[in-house]
């Protein structure tokens, strides 16, 4: 057979794919994966303090490591993809799963009072978790086409604003105003790292400033009361503001040094509120103290300067837009998170990356590293291979 560098890999020859596939698992960013596997460590320890007291805790456990242990072959087999069929499907990708946040609106499961989940019978699944990446990937696929020019142009946004705002709007009537949040600021970091100027960049500032009192109107009541609570959490202590009240006490209490493992008096007496899911932060601090949390705020800084770095020797443009996204997207999530417990920021129930109970949040964390690590694998300093 002729070669033929524009043929899918697959037909040209199964041991020339056989020796790619080599070649590119001998390239995986296996630090990437070592420092992923060192925080899920420290969240396994928590989790299991965190639940030691809940009924059938151990099965949290378990299944959180089978979780774990799925989410790392998907992220290994995404990093070894091809980056021509990913580019090729990007907005086939986001269409059927902006379908399927319709679907939800109009059929979902209906769950703590919010319409989130779709059940599709042997499957449950949460499309504004999909729609994150989904969109990180659309937005990198539209600017990588774009010719590159020195600034964008407002012009240059109606596109990638058709992108976020349906998405947007279909996530925060679920509602799921946190999830809303983080996939438009991460969409908002793609738009930012293809080059916005900083006129555009005030303009929209302006804008959004402009538009806070009619968002004000648009949230729902309990989520304008999660924004008084951050600001007044004493003036319903027993409501509202009981949640970020017993954090803040289980994060203060732990010192320097934590009051040992399977000790901490919040956890244990069950003051604390979702302590194997949004607040378990609080857990670690309680229990390990300053040493503990900034042994894991270490290890989320070294793997959001592992995608930077990642982002800064990518091949192309839409690799190092995929990367910046991503690592937006982590860096995020922690920080609200963090930042929600200790009670700078308005609870939005967000999981802490690889440390939170939920397989949804395990598996969408799990596959944004597998496209991190592919963007890694085919990175240009591994020279030109002719099959890319």
């Amino acid at each position: 057979m002729i070669f033929n560098h524009k043929q899918p890999l697959l037909l040209i020859s199964p041991h020339l794919e056989l020796a790619h596939l080599t070649e590119r698992f001998s390239r995986f960013p296996w630090g990437l994966l070592i420092l992923i596997a060192l925080v899920f460590a420290i969240g396994m320890v928590v989790l299991y303090s965190a639940v030691g007291g809940m009924a059938n805790g151990a099965n949290f456990v378990i299944q959180q490591s089978i979780h774990f242990a799925v989410s790392v072959v998907l992220m290994v087999t995404i990093a070894l993809g091809d980056s021509k069929l990913y580019r090729r499907y990007v907005y086939f990708v986001y269409g059927m799963t902006l379908l399927l946040l319709l679907l939800v609106m109009l059929s979902g499961s209906i769950g703590m009072g919010a319409r989130r989940w779709l059940d599709l019978g042997i499957l449950r699944i949460q499309p504004s978790e999909m729609m994150k990446l989904a969109l990180i990937m659309a937005l990198s696929r539209y600017f990588h086409d774009q010719a590159v020019t020195p600034g964008l142009r407002l012009v240059d946004l109606s596109v990638p604003a058709l992108l976020i705002i349906p998405a947007f709007v279909l996530i925060i009537r679920q509602p799921d105003l946190g999830t809303a949040i983080m996939m438009a600021t991460s969409g908002c970091a793609v738009i930012f790292v293809a080059g916005i100027t900083w006129r555009i960049l005030l303009i929209s500032a302006a804008v959004v400033a402009a538009s806070m009192p009619l968002v004000w109107n648009w949230l729902h009541g309990y989520q304008r009361q999660r924004v008084m609570t951050l600001f007044f959490p004493e003036q319903d202590p027993l409501g509202t503001g009981y949640h970020i009240i017993q954090s803040k006490i289980a994060v203060g209490s732990g010192g320097l040094t934590g009051k040992g493992f399977m000790a901490g008096s919040q956890n244990h007496l069950h003051f604390l509120p979702e302590r194997h899911t949004d607040f378990i932060f609080s857990v670690l601090a309680e229990e390990w103290g300053f040493i503990g949390t900034l042994a894991l705020i270490s290890l989320y800084g070294l793997i959001i300067l592992y995608g930077l770095l990642i982002a800064t020797m990518a091949r192309d443009r839409f690799g190092m837009l995929l990367a910046s996204g991503i690592t937006a997207l982590f860096a995020f999530q922690v920080v609200v998170n963090i930042g929600m417990v200790v009670g700078l920021l308005p609870v939005v129930g967000i999981p802490l990356p690889l440390v939170s109970y939920g397989g949804s949040s395990m598996l969408t964390i799990m596959v944004s590293m597998g496209l991190l690590a592919h963007v890694g694998v085919h990175s240009k300093q591994h020279g030109s291979y002719n099959y890319h």
